[in-house]
Parts: structure tokens; C-alpha cells; sequence
């Protein structure tokens, strides 16, 4: 095998013809003379079309490939201009890089893999270049996967959610396809003009055939949901629901606790003790789920069911919610029907307000309890959001953190070269 073939497969370049290699004292580099093959030649570096001649440019570049071990590898050619019909004089496409580009494709993929694999201060020191390259590159490495692959081909079941990436109050709607677990769509802020945008992106057609739509109870999700997908079921999240039980009991807790330190009828209550500071201890037994229980929080319970029957009864409505989503099915709605009649008639003004709650988005808890479907996807994917935000020391805006997370969550990761 001649040299010029060994270095074509140590770097691997299609349709490149090597002229040359030698090693560079000043810039402690290899360098590589380039040159691409006839077939490839004279064509647009923005489209790719064919092109006539229109000068030499600005004369040679180079391009900062993969290192060979130890040492920085540089691609040089000729930068000629083409005359596209579309574009006007415009520099030559190369195939081993990007068109205004200053690294090679191979190069640009590792670095995006390995920004979904670890943290950007490892990737700059790995790979010796700059924070801010560093998001560019998967910013330039998204990009051209969304250009390449449609992600909101074949939607039927979603789920929508919001998520705050920075402080300020800053958020992001994310879209995930509950059928292949991947995130499909994201864009800052949270409300009706930015879920349009991604029903807008979606169109009317495609619109039309989804089926189910997850998300919490939020209004601005609800009315978009009901305009731009009239086909689809929207499932309430049966995590928010039952979170809305655990609030209710939480605040009969703080009233019964207040009541035990004197704050009801005492313009100012001294430091809790005896009973009331038993029931502020008691918080995480009345709030985590029986099977979870510490055999301290066991015995905890038992003292609320002695010594405090509202506050039990309580305790005994959120867990029956609960049980609402373990059942699931007719035998969940059943159970639901059962509870309302409960909590509309136990006395207890947190849960009478839960009822009517319950009652008013009945249809899409009756819609979970039969898909099945919840946000239990979608939080996951939300959480592996503020890892990314966290591995990388935050974002200094929504669009690098976006086009990281497509990169890592969604169904076209980037994939090291060289690989199948």
C-alpha cells in the first residue's frame, strides 16, 4: 500500500486525492496537501450543484482535522470560487468539510459526541480548542441532522411539557413522541404563541394524526391542544394529579399543626412542642408512599390515626387517589367515582376543592386511566435537560442548549467516525 493510501484511510477521505505530507517545525503539525477528486470539483460549497470557474480566491486554507496521537493533523488546499446559478461566487465545496468551515467532518462529529458523552471543559481540553467552538460545532452538527432528517415524521402519541433552564424565569417547551422515547421538538418559553409555533412546524395534516397528548393540567397547553389537534386525546399526568392530593393533605397538615402551637387563636404562637412538633415531624411519613416507609414513619402514622382523625382522613384520601392510577383501566374510573363522592362529602375544605378540580378535567384523567399514558417520559427527559444544563456549567442562551439536547435525547444522535 502506497503512503498516499495510508494516510487516506489513517484520515478518513473520500473522494480526496493526497498530494503530499510533511511535518511543520513552526506549528509542531502534520500537514496535509490536499485536493478533490475530479468528480467532486466546481461545485457550489452551499448547495452543491455544479458550477463554472470564477477565480482562485484568497489562495490556500487549511482545515484542523483529527490528531494523529499526539500530534495536530491540518488539511491544506486551494480555496477556488464558483459562479452558482443560485448563490453567485461562492467558495468550492470540499468533501471533507463543511462549506465556511474551519474543521473537517470527522472532526466536527467527534467533538459532538463527545459533547453529549461529557462536559465541555473535558471535550476543550481533549480536543484543544475553545469553549465557544465547542457549541458551535454542535449547534453546525444539529443543524444539519434537522436538515437531513424530518423529526416529527410519524407522530401519534406526544407529551408536552415545560421545563426552567435558568434562573429568570427562563423555560422551555419540549415535545417528546412517547412510541420511540425521544425528543422531537424544543424552543424557549411557555405558552400558547410558542406551542403554535411547533403545531405550525408540524401542519395541519400531520396535526391531524395524533392521538394522544400527555401533559399536566396547564391551561395554555389545553387550549392549544384542543385548536390544533381536534383527533387527539389529551391524558392528564397522573404524577400532577396525585401531586395536587399531596398538597391538599400538606396544607389540612400546616392547619393542624397550627392549631396544636396556638396559631389560630393567638396573635403570635410560641416554638412548637408536644403535638405540634410531632405533626411538623411528621411531613415525610404523611407525604411519601406506604410501601416506602421507614419503620419510624410507620409508627409515625399510626400516631396521627390515634391522635388526629381529620388529619388521618386526610392522609387516607390522597392515598386513595393514588390508588386511582395503580388500578387503572374501568376499574380505576370506578374507584375515581367512589373517591369524588368522598372527598365531596368529607368536611375537609382542601379535598372539596381537590373534588371539584378532579371533576372539571375528568375527561383527560378518564383518558389516562384507559391509555395509560402519563408524563413519567417527559420528566425523565427533563431531568436529563438539567444534567446537561449542569454538566456544562449552563448555557449563556436557550439555542446551544437546545441543539445539545436534540443531539443527546432525540432519535439521530451524532456517531463517531469510522463506525457503522
Amino acid at each position: 500500500m502506497r503512503n498516499a493510501s495510508v494516510w487516506q484511510r489513517v484520515l478518513g477521505l473520500a473522494r480526496t486525492v493526497i498530494e503530499g505530507v510533511v511535518f511543520d517545525e513552526d506549528a509542531a503539525a502534520i500537514v496535509v496537501s490536499v485536493r478533490p477528486r475530479k468528480g467532486a470539483r466546481r461545485r457550489c460549497g452551499r448547495c452543491g450543484r455544479r458550477a463554472v470557474w470564477f477565480d482562485r480566491g484568497e489562495g490556500r486554507r487549511r482545515w484542523r482535522g483529527l490528531d494523529v496521537g499526539t500530534v495536530q493533523v491540518w488539511l491544506e488546499a486551494d480555496a477556488p470560487r464558483v459562479n452558482c446559478r443560485v448563490h453567485g461566487p461562492t467558495v468550492g465545496q470540499v468533501p471533507w468539510a463543511r462549506h465556511g468551515v474551519g474543521h473537517t467532518r470527522d472532526f466536527d462529529e467527534t467533538v459532538a459526541w463527545l459533547a453529549t458523552q461529557c462536559s465541555k471543559t473535558a471535550v476543550t481540553e481533549l480536543m484543544r480548542i475553545a469553549w465557544r467552538t465547542v457549541g458551535a460545532i454542535v449547534a453546525r452538527v444539529s443543524a444539519d441532522i434537522d436538515a437531513r432528517v424530518d423529526r416529527l415524521a410519524g407522530l401519534r402519541r406526544i407529551g408536552i411539557d415545560e421545563i426552567s433552564y435558568k434562573r429568570g424565569h427562563r423555560y422551555l417547551t419540549v415535545v417528546v413522541d412517547h412510541d420511540s422515547g425521544a425528543l422531537v421538538w424544543a424552543a424557549p418559553g411557555r405558552d400558547e404563541a410558542t406551542l403554535r409555533r411547533f403545531f405550525d412546524q408540524l401542519g395541519i395534516e400531520r396535526a391531524g394524526q395524533i392521538t394522544h397528548v400527555s401533559a399536566d393540567a396547564a391551561e395554555w397547553i389545553a387550549t392549544v391542544v384542543a385548536e390544533r389537534c381536534p383527533n387527539a386525546i389529551r391524558c392528564a399526568d397522573a404524577f400532577h394529579v396525585v401531586a395536587w392530593a399531596t398538597d391538599a393533605l400538606d396544607e389540612v397538615r400546616r392547619q393542624a399543626w397550627n392549631e396544636a402551637r396556638g396559631a389560630v387563636d393567638r396573635r403570635r404562637a410560641g416554638r412548637a412542642s408536644g403535638h405540634a412538633r410531632a405533626l411538623k415531624r411528621a411531613r415525610y411519613a404523611l407525604w411519601k408512599n406506604p410501601e416506602n416507609l421507614s419503620h419510624h414513619q410507620q409508627h409515625k402514622l399510626d400516631w396521627i390515626a390515634k391522635t388526629d382523625p381529620r388529619l388521618w382522613r386526610a392522609y387516607l384520601l390522597k392515598e386513595g387517589l393514588r390508588t386511582v392510577f395503580v388500578l387503572k383501566g374501568d376499574a380505576g374510573k370506578q374507584a375515581l367515582d367512589h373517591w369524588i363522592l368522598w372527598a365531596r362529602r368529607c368536611r375537609i375544605e382542601p379535598f372539596v376543592a381537590l373534588q371539584r378540580r378532579i371533576v372539571k378535567h375528568r375527561a383527560a384523567i378518564d383518558a389516562a386511566l384507559d391509555s395509560g399514558l402519563s408524563n413519567a417520559l417527559i420528566e425523565s427527559t427533563n431531568t436529563k435537560i438539567r444534567l446537561i444544563t449542569r454538566v456544562a456549567f449552563g448555557f449563556h442562551g436557550p439555542q446551544p442548549l437546545i441543539a445539545l439536547a436534540m443531539l443527546s435525547l432525540g432519535a439521530h444522535p451524532p456517531v463517531l467516525p469510522g463506525r457503522p
